[in-house]
Formats: structure tokens, C-alpha cells, sequence
């Protein structure tokens, strides 16, 4: 069997995906994008086509490397979110010309379904008990909220105030047992970081995510030490060895590498296995796509230390299109009471309705994060 051609298509609300074709009619899809820079990871995906057509599809590790080390210049959010969605691709076709689920071709799954969260309160976050609430109702029992919207390094200790008060409102709305993650979206600097993460203890989040920005994790020794509750990062990490660094200096209690950033689930399962040798649990990031939710899952199913799944169902982000609209079975993705079943079907578990992508692949998006200032016109942290 030889790889044959890449195709790739732009869809709404924000999402790029891939499918590879062979001689023989086999066929894997995978998601490779980064948010805001879609057509950069296409780009990067078509010219990685050169290392790939003509070659075995089913020697997925001797193609992650020669797409990773067949480059003088690696790692980076293009070029590893071009070969996760690729190797997503590669394992779906694999599964698919087996006729059985990825997570059967890395030693068969660990767990039967998946605990899963979902987002409430928007990027400026508001109203977040009664979203919070409304979650609990369809059988969440957990949810991740932004903490905070933009903060300067040094802010007035109110802004600190604002954040915490959303935090109690949210968990009043719940109860105790109902976890609470709050993610800091590294728009908190070191100065308030200090303050808020000791403030927010009382309200026992399941975690606080992206405390600081990843270029200033080396802090999180002397901000975060002694804290009650779970710290959690990683979605902006691309490689191994950048985990590596993170777990070494042991400051970190969850991992959250993308499935679509961080080379796909070829080195999102080295990620977690590096991560269990550290008693670190593993939450896969997963702020996308069907593909990506599913390739998510996949490691999910075969890694001891996942505890607790990201989707993105009903998010904010997600205008025109959402989720299970590409699917032909969406009961495939089904979420029910707070979790969803690991994909049974070959492959990454889900099919695609390929008429449908290419319909709104007609529309397209343009998708651009917010260009965020503070008062005084400098740029703020999106």
C-alpha cells in the first residue's frame, strides 16, 4: 500500500481537516491546526506531502520521524500540529485497513468511557453559576470556566476580587462535589498569579490551568508551592522534551498536551508515559474538532493516568458549525451523564460525511483570537 495524496479542507467554525488516500483505496482522516493559523498548518501539512506520498502507511513511527527529524528546523505549533494531524491520519487509516479501533493497535483500552468536561462563561467570563448549573443539569460533573479576563502585571487587587467572586458564584450554583477547573489562559502574570491562586483556595478547584504563560513556567516553584489543589499546563508544549523540562522540575500535577499540537497521538502517548513515571495525571487539552476529540480519546483509552477529558460541544468558539455536525454517526461522540464511551469503530472511531465537508468547506472561516489592550493601549494577553 502506498500513500497516493493529501487533501485538506478549511471548515467552519475554525477547524482544518485532513485526509490521506492510498493505492488501495484505504483512507485515515486526522485534524491539523492551530487555532487563528489554519492555513499556516495547511501549508505546513502539503509540504510535509513530499516526505509521504509514494511511502507505507502503516510505518507510522518511521514517518512521524522522518517528518520530525527530516527537518533541520523542528517543533514549534506548525510544524507539530501539521504532523499531529497527519499522524492522526496514519493511525485512522491503519485501524480502518485492520478493521479495528487505534486503541486496540497500542495494547487495547484501560477504561470503558472517558469523563468529560465542558466550558461555560465565554472568554470575558459572565453569568457562570447559572451556565454552571445548566451543565450540572445535562450530567456534567465537571466544568472549566476563564478565571479572569485580561490583567496587567501589576493590577488593582479588586481585579483579584472580581475573580474570586465568579469562582464562589460558581460553586455556590454547584455544590461541593462538582468540579471546578479554572483556567488562567496565562492572561495572569507572576505579580497577581501569587495572590490569586492562594485566594482561590477555599473554592478547592479540581485545577487551575495555565497559571502563568508557558515561557514563564520556571516560576511556578516559588508561586504555586504549597497550593491544595492540582496545577495544570501544557497546551502550548509541542514535544517530549519540552514535558520533560515541566515534569523534572516537578511543579506540575496535570498535563495537558493537544492531540492536534503536540505531534498527535504518536508523542501524545510518549507524553503520558513520561508523565505517569512523575505520578502525573494526564487531561488532554481539546478545545476542537470531532477528529481531534476522537484521536483524544484514543489515548485516553490506553493511558492508566488520564482522568478527565476536554471537548468542546456548545463552546463559545463554536459559531456555525459545531462538533457533531461532521459526523455521520454522532452517537459516536456521545457524551451521557459526564462521559462519553471510547470510539469502538475502526480507526480513530468515527466517520466523517465528506459531501458535508466539502460543502462548508465552500464557506470556509477566517478565525482570528481576539486582539485584546489594556487602558493604557499596550497589548494584553488573549
Amino acid at each position: 500500500m502506498k500513500i497516493t495524496r493529501l487533501k485538506t479542507w478549511q471548515v467552519p467554525p475554525r477547524w482544518l481537516f485532513l485526509k490521506i488516500e492510498t493505492d488501495e483505496g484505504v483512507f485515515g482522516w486526522g485534524e491539523p491546526v492551530v487555532e487563528g493559523r489554519a492555513a499556516t498548518v495547511e501549508a505546513a501539512v502539503h509540504e510535509f506531502a513530499d516526505m509521504l506520498v509514494g511511502e507505507d502507511p502503516h510505518r507510522i513511527e518511521h514517518l512521524w520521524n522522518r517528518m520530525y527529524r527530516g527537518g533541520f528546523y523542528r517543533g514549534g505549533p506548525i510544524l507539530m500540529s501539521a504532523i499531529a494531524g497527519i499522524d492522526q491520519a496514519l493511525w485512522d487509516l491503519k485501524g480502518r485497513d485492520l478493521g479495528v479501533p487505534v486503541h486496540q493497535l497500542l495494547g487495547g483500552a484501560c477504561r470503558d468511557r472517558m469523563r468529560m468536561y465542558a466550558w461555560t462563561g465565554g472568554d470575558r467570563p459572565s453569568e457562570v453559576g447559572k451556565g454552571a448549573r445548566e451543565l450540572v443539569d445535562q450530567g456534567f460533573t465537571a466544568f472549566k470556566m476563564n478565571g479572569t479576563a485580561e490583567m496587567a502585571i501589576v493590577d488593582s487587587h479588586a481585579r483579584i476580587d472580581e475573580a474570586v467572586a465568579r469562582v464562589a458564584e460558581a460553586r455556590q450554583a454547584v455544590g461541593p462535589e462538582v468540579g471546578i477547573a479554572i483556567d488562567f489562559h496565562g492572561r495572569v502574570h507572576r505579580p497577581m498569579a501569587k495572590a490569586l491562586l492562594r485566594e482561590l483556595e477555599p473554592f478547592h478547584p479540581m485545577f487551575v490551568e495555565e497559571p502563568v504563560l508557558p515561557e514563564h513556567l520556571p516560576c511556578l516553584k516559588q508561586i504555586a508551592g504549597g497550593l491544595g489543589y492540582p496545577i495544570a499546563t501544557g497546551e502550548r508544549l509541542f514535544t517530549r522534551y519540552q514535558f520533560r523540562d515541566l515534569l523534572a522540575d516537578g511543579m506540575v500535577d496535570i498535563v495537558q498536551p493537544d492531540v492536534s499540537h503536540c505531534g498527535g497521538i504518536s508523542e501524545a502517548l510518549r507524553i503520558a508515559s513520561l508523565a505517569s513515571c512523575h505520578d502525573v495525571a494526564l487531561a488532554p487539552h481539546c478545545p476542537l474538532g470531532p477528529l481531534s476529540l476522537a484521536a483524544s480519546l484514543q489515548v485516553d483509552a490506553v493511558s492508566h493516568n488520564a482522568f478527565i477529558q476536554e471537548q468542546s460541544m456548545g463552546i463559545h468558539y463554536n459559531r456555525d458549525n459545531d462538533v457533531l455536525d461532521y459526523l455521520v454517526d454522532k452517537s459516536a461522540l456521545a457524551i451521557e451523564e459526564g462521559c462519553c464511551a471510547i470510539p469502538q469503530g475502526p480507526g480513530l472511531g468515527v466517520e466523517i460525511d465528506e459531501a458535508f465537508v466539502e460543502e462548508r468547506a465552500k464557506v470556509g472561516h477566517r478565525w482570528r483570537n481576539p486582539l485584546w489592550t489594556h487602558a493604557d493601549g499596550s497589548v494584553a494577553e488573549w
